[in-house]
């Protein structure tokens, strides 16, 4: 599905943007469902803490900044089932990842209007720690995004240092991970504005984020995470669960027996 190229910049860059994989039609059955879920289950809160938010965000600013989110939206949603197991969505992640694909979690990430909130330079393997870099990362986008709305941005490149330790402790107590912000700056990254219906995918181990929502309107994005079920995950969101083969078979490691067929 994706051209030599693409998957060469990929490799390099560490992201890549896939215009169109869904078409107007499934993003209208998506909007539909996501606002359901929205309304039914997600939830509106402060989002990520630490000293950061004094960095990104003046005082007022920082008081009203909302996240509205949820995780695994295909436990929600018949239409969100499809999105995440997409043919041509999964064959570009098998093109990426090799032929064997495990879907690992899905996470709505919607920032409201005018005060929505932003995100500070970091790795998702902070969240999800994983043995290595087979696995990406893939932002749905429900709306178009630019500067003002707080398009994903990237550290083109950063994905080659491997992990980087990340500030996880604040003299007031643990806060979310993120990495320095005299070190890491939104000013260096590479913004990747994306439209309505298009993917965003991106390595692991890429350093990104974005800035707040200045607009009047939500802007909603989903990210899906998918990797090579033969990279074992060490800790974080979805330990220990078994995720939906989207792509080949999942090989038998030596010492791994059937999944039980009921709750631990």
């Amino acid at each position: 599905m994706l051209t030599p190229q693409q998957i060469q910049s990929y490799q390099e860059n560490g992201f890549l943007h896939i215009p169109q994989i869904f078409t107007p039609a499934e993003m209208d059955e998506l909007d539909r469902e996501l606002e359901f879920i929205i309304q039914s289950w997600a939830e509106c809160h402060q989002g990520w803490t630490g000293p950061w938010r004094k960095v990104y965000m003046n005082d007022e600013t920082e008081k009203k900044s909302r996240l509205v989110s949820i995780h695994d939206l295909q436990f929600y949603s018949k239409a969100w089932m499809q999105a995440v197991t997409h043919p041509i969505l999964c064959e570009a992640m098998s093109d990426l990842l090799g032929p064997n694909v495990e879907l690992h979690h899905s996470t709505l990430h919607a920032k409201p209007p005018e005060t929505g909130h932003p995100f500070p330079l970091h790795q998702d393997n902070a969240f999800y720690e994983h043995a290595n870099g087979h696995y990406v990362d893939v932002l749905v986008h429900l709306d178009d995004t630019c500067h003002e709305n707080g398009e994903i941005r990237f550290l083109a490149g950063s994905h080659k240092e491997g992990y980087l330790p990340h500030i996880t402790q604040t003299p007031e107590g643990p806060c979310t991970p993120h990495l320095p912000t005299d070190r890491y700056l939104l000013e260096n990254t590479v913004p990747v504005p994306a439209k309505r219906g298009d993917v965003v995918c991106f390595n692991i181990f890429c350093v990104h984020g974005s800035h707040i929502n200045q607009t009047r309107q939500i802007r909603r994005m989903v990210r899906v995470g998918y990797r090579d079920p033969e990279n074992i995950q060490i800790g974080g969101q979805s330990m220990g669960r078994p995720g939906l083969m989207v792509s080949g078979h999942r090989p038998r490691l030596n010492g791994m027996k059937p999944f039980p067929s009921e709750a631990a």
